[in-house]
């Protein structure tokens, strides 16, 4: 069997930004079976696959059960996933922001926190099967990309009630930089409870969850080979190597060193640097 491994990832259209981090593409074959650990991010998952379904065999929520996916829609979350594959894989996958969910689905992210979904759920059957036909026929993965730039902003196109400016400038704040979340209650004139409240109602995390996993998810993927964990604790805010450390136990369940070895192909995630997870 021809072994054929292809990953390739680009930027949405101008209009989607914002909402919409990038796009990515995949396809294995004729490669060894394999474990992926999807880990927390700022970025809600929307995959689409081509040919066999993707397997996760536990979601980040361990209450829900295994399930294979046509298509799969995850919200934000705080524990790993465990997705497996069999040597074979394919789908095109949308990294989508928070505020996304919002403006392009119709509904906050809350409703999604902890959660995987068949995508039909939200998007409806026949337009998931348009989806995924029109995916399949495309010539390329520009041409996958381009489908869709088109079919994302013709759903933001529809008439729905944006998040309140606060809550945009918050997640704006809180999942780009290192600001406390004291700060940015007072740059919006709210008392630091309230923020929470409204953060977590937007978003299905509190603010400092939200923070941290950003910052978790910066160091990820900047991590690696040859790369000095004390330095990147202290390039991404993090106290010491040990805090580091922590983190990826807490939000992947193994260290740094392990994670960078077991993790020889990610499906997600771009390059180092950029902003299943």
């Amino acid at each position: 069997m021809v072994t054929v491994d292809e990953y390739t990832r680009a930027r949405p259209s101008a209009a989607l930004r914002g909402l919409v981090g990038w796009y990515s593409g995949y396809r294995q074959r004729g490669v060894a079976p394999a474990r992926h650990r999807g880990l927390p991010s700022p970025y809600l998952t929307l995959i689409f696959t081509l040919d066999d379904p993707l397997v996760v065999a536990q979601h980040p929520d361990p209450r829900q059960r295994p399930g294979r996916y046509d298509t799969l829609l995850g919200g934000l979350h705080l524990a790993p996933a465990l997705i497996t594959h069999p040597g074979r894989q394919s789908g095109v996958q949308v990294s989508l922001l928070p505020l996304g969910c919002r403006a392009l689905f119709g509904l906050p992210a809350a409703e999604l926190a902890w959660a995987d979904v068949e995508a039909a759920t939200v998007l409806g059957d026949p337009q998931v099967d348009e989806i995924r036909d029109r995916l399949r026929t495309a010539s390329d993965w520009p041409a996958r990309f381009a489908v869709l730039d088109s079919v994302l902003l013709r759903l933001l196109a529809a008439d729905r009630a944006p998040a309140t400016p606060e809550v945009r400038h918050a997640c704006d704040r809180l999942l780009t930089g290192r600001v406390p979340v004291a700060t940015v209650a007072a740059e919006i004139g709210w008392s630091t409870r309230h923020l929470t409240d409204r953060f977590r109602a937007e978003t299905g995390l509190r603010p400092k969850e939200a923070a941290r996993v950003a910052r978790f998810d910066r160091a990820r993927r900047a991590l690696q080979p040859g790369t000095r964990l004390a330095d990147l604790a202290a390039t991404h805010g993090f106290a010491d190597q040990s805090h580091l450390v922590r983190e990826f136990r807490a939000f992947a369940n193994c260290t740094p060193t392990q994670w960078l070895s077991d993790e020889t192909y990610l499906t997600e995630a771009p390059p180092a640097g950029t902003g299943r997870t």
